[in-house]
C-alpha cells in the first residue's frame, strides 16, 4: 500500500464544491477542511505508488479550483 497526505489549495468560495469531490474518491481516506496555509488535507490511500501518483496529477490536481497541492509520501506509520 502507499500512503500520501495532499495539503491542497483552492479557489477563494470552492472550498465546500471540492471537499466533496474528494470525499467521493474511494482512495481518500480522510479528509479535513482547515484554516491556515492549506485549505483543505486529505490522506490517499493506493495499492501501489504508480496509482498513488495518477491519482494525485491526474485526478486531484486537475479539479476545477484547485490551485496548488503539496503532497508528503508517507514511508511509515502507526496506528493506535
Amino acid at each position: 500500500m502507499a500512503l500520501a497526505i495532499v495539503m491542497i489549495n483552492v479557489d477563494v468560495g470552492k472550498e465546500n464544491e471540492i471537499f466533496d469531490k474528494l470525499y467521493e474518491i474511494p482512495e481518500v481516506k480522510e479528509i479535513y477542511m482547515v484554516y491556515g496555509v492549506h485549505d483543505i488535507i486529505a490522506v490517499i490511500e493506493a495499492e501501489t505508488m504508480d496509482a498513488l501518483r495518477s491519482l494525485i496529477t491526474e485526478k486531484i490536481r486537475r479539479m476545477d479550483g484547485v490551485k496548488s497541492s503539496m503532497t508528503s509520501i508517507v514511508v511509515m506509520h502507526k496506528k493506535k
